[in-house]
């Protein structure tokens, strides 16, 4: 252990659901293949929501979440090359056994060994975080923490885009202009898609939506499939993304989609949800659905280099930082503000 770093850091611990305990904790082992590295910034996830709520890895507490982070390398294991104490970093959260027929087609989680920070074992909620070196992406300097921060959950939409397979002057509708549709919606617009069409109830999301680039914002959900099919020419949506998580939502986007067209699951629910789906209708119209969940290996890569060329409107992002003494405070009021698309904590 090197001099300047002690044996125990400050971490926000969910102990049970909707109770968090910042406390003194010892650092997380670093094996000969990790780095530990300092958290500059942590954004709060909708992952993270998910988790604090018990709904999502509870049988994982007491942990530490979080994984939307950036920090500079503190420590490094003795076999670790290629990268340097103090250097800026962010990382691809997803690990798997490296080798095997999923990690090699960049499905990393569907390994069978894989595991995410955070999720399924202590993240960046905390002053330092270790992680294998192989997942480390060195990031540039002269490009503010909070918006390094932002590389994981624009890899989601990077992935998301990839796997939809949006390309130039596809229609595409966006339930949902939270944090993450927020996102969508910039990332189809960088991918040339038109009209992009965005469904969402709360005023200020919904301006900020349009803010950020959606041609149309629908804020009447009975009036959406009318309101869409009269920009699509009377057809429905080349894709649907649905970002929220609502299973009705998710039967409604069939509703919405052409002949032909694609509905992309991304909208966590609860693992007992299902959607009704016509099947014959399916294969008479060719349509289709196919899952994303997380972006991963060259998905990481690319959203970094977007945000370091400003492709991302990234002023909502980052205008919101609390220390790590206010987690729960801030864990129990998040959904009280609907104007501010993403908290970062501060650690340091």
């Amino acid at each position: 252990m090197t001099k300047d770093i002690m044996d125990t850091m400050r971490a926000a611990v969910l102990v049970a659901p909707h109770r968090f305990e910042v406390r003194a904790v010892l650092l997380p082992p670093v094996g000969p293949d990790d780095v530990l590295v300092k958290v500059d910034r942590c954004g709060i996830c909708g992952t993270d929501l998910h988790i604090f709520a018990g709904h999502y890895a509870a049988d994982r507490l007491p942990l530490v979440p979080g994984h939307e982070f950036t920090g500079t390398i503190a420590r490094m294991g003795e076999r670790v090359t290629g990268l340097e104490p103090g250097q800026r970093v962010v990382a691809d959260i997803n690990v798997g056994c490296g080798h095997c027929f999923y990690c090699r087609r960049n499905e990393v989680l569907n390994c069978r060994a894989a595991w995410q920070v955070g999720i399924h074992r202590d993240g960046a909620f905390a002053e330092y975080v270790a992680i294998p070196a192989r997942q480390i992406v060195p990031a540039p300097a002269g490009v503010a923490a909070e918006i390094l921060a932002l590389t994981e959950p624009v890899s989601c939409v990077v992935r998301a885009a990839r796997k939809a397979g949006a390309t130039f002057g596809q229609s595409v509708v966006i339930l949902g202009a939270g944090p993450i549709g927020n996102l969508h919606v910039q990332m189809m617009r960088l991918a040339g898609a038109a009209p992009i069409i965005v469904v969402e109830l709360s005023p200020e999301r919904a301006r900020l939506a349009a803010e950020a680039g959606a041609d149309v914002v629908v804020t009447d959900p009975d009036r959406m499939q009318d309101i869409v099919r009269a920009h699509t020419g009377g057809r429905g949506a080349d894709i649907v993304i649905e970002s929220v998580g609502v299973p009705a939502l998710y039967a409604r986007a069939f509703d919405l989609i052409r002949p032909g067209g694609h509905v992309a699951a991304f909208g966590l629910t609860g693992p007992d949800a299902t959607v009704p789906v016509g099947i014959v209708d399916m294969i008479l119209k060719e349509t289709s659905m196919a899952g994303s969940v997380a972006g991963m290996g060259q998905d990481v890569h690319d959203a970094l280099t977007l945000l370091v060329h400003d492709r991302f409107r990234v002023a909502p992002f980052i205008g919101t930082v609390v220390p790590l003494a206010d987690i729960q405070q801030t864990f129990d009021t998040i959904r009280d503000r609907p104007e501010v698309l993403k908290i970062q904590i501060a650690p340091t």
